[in-house]
């Protein structure tokens, strides 16, 4: 279920002449009885409103005076959400005549056309007020109190994102309240200025088209919402046309290694920030440690906890990176099948978070005999990244709604999908660019669509954590020998290798340079084509003082990885020297006999 619940208008929305018909009510009470919560969000006061309607327990909250009270129908609570007026505003007011006039805990009432004696008093008493209309009425609250503000307040008690609630109106100060939430609806005898702005115009009015809103949210639910609402971009097709995926879809991102998945992730995220979407973020390799908009836990030689993770995670506005790279494989498939549980769970009861991100989702969804297989991802949301569909179960794959295939091996990574799901692979695709991907859903019985993405507006530094300070493993470290093998020291990760760097002598430095070693390690073990061609441009260029081109590799490595590092050898005169030039071409890449680890 993705709306969680309903926001209703009172007067002029399920109320016509201040009457809720009998019909009305029992579809407000359909609402309740499909698991969803209801909320009532009014301009009047609570005594005013009992007075009025007998059935207000059909209601989980109501938002009352405005925005401005909370009052729990179950219980009798009331909750101020606003201070009362002050005497001396009431005061001016009693001397200017206003009349008729309601005051209530918070709010101040009358009807046009006092609003200019009103606009006289707040002036004269130089307080800082405000005034909302409704249709004919007048209202005075405090500055920043309306119907939005209130049920943000109301929907933070009950743990439930505005995004996942449908709400309706009628009048003027229902603009902000129904801007919150996810789905807007105006029944038939709205304002037209409130139908231009909502996603749904009910066909009839009042309390029938509340009655025909109710039966498509329990009936279609997430449906009623287009796609571009709830959804977010992810690229663009040939023809122009905007592709939206959505949070309720079990999307799998499937490429070679570079290929640049990891940022066409980043740049979902920054769009599901933009649109106020919550995320969390598996991350077993330290791509997304520098994610903005985001809190860290865990790190790399930090091990998060699933209980440091769900503490963020509860709290609203929030968006959440799991780090598992200081965990063994074991731990994070341990660690990721307690969090999906809860995750889950929260999600059910709160809509949050809106996007879960597995990246490397190898590392937690192996290939198990399909007895034995967990099924973590049932029934949740979700998007996958992997470099091979072959790493990840049939049974899961058979559930991926949308694939979304990039790089090289994209028309392997189709064909495999299809043969995962038992259907025709489509024809072959032309060759991608760097900026092209295909996007696959075959539920919608639409074929492969190639699409166009760009770059998101942070840099995105590939596998930061894992490289630069983690451990690549004995068979892909570096090792600094020399010419005659007269050492044999291992550099694990960036940091060591630029610590290495600094202690080795000349004639093991230079060899390396010129046989150039340390721009393949980079280019097939780091896998950072970007770097691997500043550093090939340093060995052509055969500096033949060692101190120069040592300065030059370690600033190219700083830069890119962020690595600061308290102990280098002296800079050069020229500090000329240090800045390659770029793009020399992948194919003439020296050979890598020394950077692999000794046989014995």
């Amino acid at each position: 279920m993705y709306f969680l619940a309903l926001a209703v208008d009172y007067d002029g929305t399920i109320a016509e002449n201040g009457h809720v018909t009998q019909e009305t009510l029992e579809a407000l009470s359909r609402v309740r009885q499909s698991g969803r919560k209801l909320l009532l969000v009014t301009g009047r006061e609570i005594v005013d409103l009992q007075h009025a309607c007998r059935n207000l327990d059909v209601f989980d909250v109501i938002v009352a005076e405005n925005g401005a009270l909370l009052f729990h129908p179950s219980t009798g609570q009331e909750v101020s959400l606003a201070p009362p007026p002050q005497q001396q505003f009431l005061n001016r007011l009693s001397e200017l005549g206003v009349l008729p006039i309601s005051v209530g805990r918070s709010i101040v009432a009358t009807w046009q056309p006092n609003e200019h004696l009103v606009m006289q008093a707040i002036r004269e008493t130089g307080l800082e007020m405000q005034i909302t209309f409704n249709k004919g009425a007048v209202m005075v609250l405090p500055a920043n109190v309306n119907k939005a503000s209130g049920l943000r307040q109301a929907l933070r008690d009950l743990d439930i994102s505005p995004l996942n609630v449908v709400a309706i109106g009628d009048a003027e100060n229902d603009h902000a309240f129904l801007a919150t939430c996810g789905c807007s609806a105006a029944v038939a005898n709205a304002v037209p200025s409130l139908k231009r702005e909502v996603d749904i115009e009910l066909a009839r009015d009042h309390g029938l088209g509340v009655k025909d809103l109710i039966g498509r949210l329990v009936e279609e639910d997430h449906r009623i919402l287009p796609l571009p609402k709830r959804g977010i971009l992810a690229g663009i097709d040939q023809q122009g046309n905007k592709v939206y995926i959505a949070p309720e879809e079990l999307i799998l991102v499937a490429g070679n290694s570079g290929c640049g998945k990891s940022s066409f992730m980043t740049l979902l995220t920054e769009r599901m920030v933009e649109k106020g979407q919550e995320f969390c973020v598996i991350d077993p390799e330290g791509d997304y440690l520098q994610l903005k908009d985001a809190v860290t836990v865990g790190g790399v030689s930090e091990p998060p906890t699933t209980e440091d993770a769900l503490r963020l995670l509860l709290q609203a506005d929030i968006n959440v990176v799991v780090s598992t790279l200081a965990l063994s494989i074991e731990e994070r498939k341990r660690l990721f099948s307690n969090l999906a549980r809860s995750v889950r769970h929260l999600r059910r009861n709160s809509g949050r978070p809106h996007w879960l991100i597995i990246d490397e989702a190898h590392h937690v969804l192996p290939f198990l005999q399909a007895e034995k297989m967990p099924a973590p991802t049932a029934g949740l949301g979700a998007i996958l990244v992997t470099v091979d569909l072959a790493m990840i179960h049939p049974v899961i794959l058979k559930n991926i709604s949308t694939l979304i295939a990039m790089g090289s091996t994209a028309p392997e990574l189709i064909a495999s999908y299809a043969g995962a799901l038992g259907i025709e692979c489509p024809k072959q695709f032309p060759r991608l660019s760097s900026e092209e991907f295909v996007l696959w859903s075959p539920a919608t019985g639409a074929p492969p669509s190639i699409l166009r993405r760009v770059s998101p507006k942070q840099i995105h530094h590939r596998h930061r954590g894992k490289y630069a300070t983690g451990d690549v493993g004995a068979e892909h470290s570096f090792y600094f020998r020399g010419p005659n093998l007269e050492t044999n020291l291992r550099a694990r990760n960036l940091e060591e290798f630029l610590t290495l760097a600094d202690e080795v002598s000349d004639p093991v430095w230079q060899h390396h340079l010129l046989a150039g070693d340390f721009s393949a390690w980079f280019r097939n073990v780091i896998r950072d084509d970007a770097l691997a061609e500043q550093v090939l441009d340093i060995e052509r260029e055969r500096p033949s003082v060692p101190a120069v081109s040592r300065r030059a590799i370690a600033r190219a490595v700083e830069v890119r990885y962020h690595i600061l590092r308290s102990a280098v050898r002296d800079n050069p005169d020229d500090e000329s020297q240090l800045i390659p030039s770029q793009g020399r071409p992948a194919s003439q890449v020296p050979a890598t006999s020394d950077v692999c680890p000794p046989t014995g």
